[in-house]
């Protein structure tokens, strides 16, 4: 199973960046996803989730500015994230849950960083 995290970068306040999560190997499948992330002196924080079913819900700190969604034929999770603040700096993780199972798998993070 591989988890592969991309779309990070920097990125002046106010711009906007797509972050993507493709699963790959053998008979994985995407059940539902987490998109968390994790500033430099804090604890890793859900920043957005999506469900089987394309339910939503964001974080507060992210709601209006960012949205989750998926490509089932691709087994890719997104992540547009538009007028981006400089807190919204730091290592962006997915947390991918495997249809059929109970296991979680995370990615290995990419950085976004946000200059003023």
């Amino acid at each position: 199973v591989q988890l592969q995290a991309s779309g990070g970068g920097l990125v002046q306040a106010g711009g906007s960046l797509r972050l993507s999560c493709a699963a790959s190997g053998s008979n994985f499948k995407i059940n539902a996803v987490g998109w968390y992330r994790q500033a430099r002196g804090k604890q890793r924080e859900l920043v957005a989730a999506i469900t089987s079913a394309s339910s939503t819900n964001y974080a507060d700190s992210v709601k209006g500015r960012f949205t989750i969604s998926r490509d089932n034929t691709r087994n890719t999770v997104y992540l547009q994230m538009n007028s981006l603040k400089p807190e919204d700096t730091a290592v962006y993780y997915c947390k991918v849950e495997r249809l059929g199972s109970l296991s979680w798998y995370w990615g290995q993070g990419t950085l976004v960083t946000v200059s003023s």
